[in-house]
């Protein structure tokens, strides 16, 4: 048994506050997935919380009311922690542990967990840390001296002077994860400097909408996998061979996910370049999830983030075996004509998928040329 083994088990409950600004159904939909990521992270979901309210209360993000019945579920459950869906400012993450007695977590902080656990290459790790430090950062304890000065203008609480000192070492940690980082994408650049004589194709997507898999059916590729929120962080390069003297690279990096830390998203830009730098996208969704025009355009939100919205691309409807329905995924293909339905698991509608990754790179085959006829 390894140490992972005899972790004493976390038992969480989710908290969530519904405001003007958001949508209903995307709002239950970010809560269901939420649990998924705090299982993820290995906590057990006791229960939840949910309150409408106008916007999140300042101080401890919920009203006093619910702060009450979150005390109560918390003593019933057992629950030594909580997770809120919504970002949580310092305030609020100081105010609600005080309150609680409990740890006090929200979405970010259990991405970042998840990333720090899944990360195994060394620039994976350094991406990760740096992005934990900037996110510690922004979390130092407030103490109550501050908050009495808080929102009067030019005016320092008594702890701020001691507070910058205890910064300090987070900031000079901060500055040499940028020099690693900085170091070792120099180094990848040297050694990728030269331009192989295929097209690269890069994987995006959803989070566990099955890219690893299609990488692996693709290019008959041995990829880990698995059924779970960000299975894996570092990019895969595949040599895939769609047809007679057509060979592309084939790459799948991080997945997409709602609200995904822009600290995470700064740390990991080199990964994402990969997308930025693509002859080809292909985008990547779960077919079968029911919310999953919410996935698509998360996917879009994100390429836009990273510079790679211009890039081509082909919309992939994964998991057309998975309880998708024919008049489902004849739905989705009416909102989105172009999208082709396959199933990496079972092969369906590969080869259309390969037809189709032709056809867009001949398509703009003014700016790539495709490789020669291969010998043999």
């Amino acid at each position: 048994m390894n140490f992972h083994d005899t972790r004493q088990i976390e038992r969480a409950v989710l908290i969530q506050v519904v405001h003007s600004q958001m949508d209903s159904a995307e709002a239950a939909d970010s809560l269901l997935e939420l649990g998924r990521l705090a299982e993820t992270a290995g906590f057990e979901v006791e229960g939840e919380l949910v309150q409408n309210r106008d916007k999140p209360h300042g101080g401890t993000l919920i009203g006093s009311g619910k702060l009450e019945e979150l005390k109560a579920l918390i003593a019933s459950t057992g629950a030594d922690t909580v997770i809120a869906d919504n970002e949580l400012n310092a305030i609020q993450a100081f105010n609600l542990g005080k309150a609680l007695s409990v740890r006090v977590m929200d979405r970010t902080e259990i991405i970042l967990e998840i990333f720090a656990r899944r990360a195994r290459s060394a620039e994976a790790q350094v991406q990760v840390e740096l992005a934990q430090q900037e996110f510690l950062l922004r979390r130092i304890p407030v103490t109550e001296s501050q908050q009495r000065f808080k929102g009067r203008a030019n005016v320092r609480g008594p702890g701020e002077g001691h507070l910058h000192l205890r910064n300090e070492p987070l900031r000079r940690r901060i500055a040499e994860l940028k020099r690693k980082l900085d170091t070792i994408q120099q180094r990848q650049t040297r050694r990728g400097g030269i331009r192989h004589p295929w097209p690269l194709v890069s994987l995006v997507g959803y989070t566990n909408a099955g890219k690893s898999t299609l990488l692996n059916a693709l290019a008959g590729a041995d990829a880990y996998v698995d059924d779970k929120l960000f299975a894996t962080l570092d990019t895969k390069t595949r040599r895939a061979w769609l047809a007679p003297a057509r060979e592309v690279l084939l790459t799948d990096t991080v997945g997409f996910i709602r609200n995904l830390p822009h600290s995470l998203v700064a740390s990991f830009r080199s990964t994402l370049d990969v997308a930025v730098q693509a002859d080809l996208l292909l985008i990547v969704v779960d077919a079968a999830y029911p919310c999953v025009d919410d996935h698509i355009s998360v996917c879009h939100t994100t390429l836009l983030e990273i510079g790679a919205h211009k890039v081509p691309y082909l919309l992939v409807l994964n998991k057309c075996d998975r309880g998708t329905s024919d008049h489902a995924v004849l739905h989705l293909t009416e909102r989105h004509p172009h999208a082709i339905p396959v199933s990496a698991r079972t092969g369906f509608g590969l080869d259309i998928l390969k037809r189709a990754i032709i056809e867009e790179l001949m398509k703009h085959g003014e700016a790539w040329s495709l490789p020669p006829a291969s010998q043999g």
